[in-house]
């Protein structure tokens, strides 16, 4: 089975995290510290992605239910 994320995937999401450890990876759009582990796994993704590397797609988010309704009437 083919790997899902390439190897220069990883090493950007660890990059990531060390920087998330030390106190001085910052989010795109506000420059606000990150101190979720979940952010700093997106961010390393996404700048992987831009890199060229191999990363699956970011998934789609779906609509909530009552956005759903309100878009119908």
């Amino acid at each position: 089975m083919a790997r899902k994320y390439g190897k220069k995937a990883s090493k950007k999401v660890a990059r990531a995290m060390r920087e998330r450890k030390r106190g001085t990876l910052r989010s795109g759009g506000s420059g606000k510290k990150v101190t979720s582990r979940k952010q700093a796994i997106a961010i390393g993704l996404s700048q992987a992605r831009k890199d060229g590397a191999k990363v699956p797609s970011r998934k789609k988010s779906r609509k909530k239910s009552s956005e759903k309704r309100s878009r119908r009437r």
